[in-house]
């Protein structure tokens, strides 16, 4: 069974982090302070980068989002 391409590309697809950036609103060092664990901004929820090369990283364009709505989600709650 094969996946449409439309699925697989999207389930698959990675983006760098000045992307991350700009979707999130967060700066360079605000992520890697939500990826530190000894950070008091740490967030476990905070999605993790791939490596894609030797000194570069990704993030799942899927898992940003999902990140993204969960935030959203949770700001609504608060309220």
């Amino acid at each position: 069974m094969s996946l449409p391409q439309d699925t697989f590309s999207h389930a698959y697809s990675v983006i760098r982090r000045p992307e991350v950036e700009a979707r999130t609103g967060l700066s360079r060092s605000s992520i890697y302070a939500k990826l530190d664990p000894k950070s008091r901004y740490h967030d476990p929820d905070f999605p993790r980068p791939v490596r894609i090369g030797v000194r570069s990283v990704a993030w799942s364009e899927r898992e940003i989002a999902e990140w993204l709505v969960s935030r959203t989600i949770a700001n609504r709650d608060a309220r």
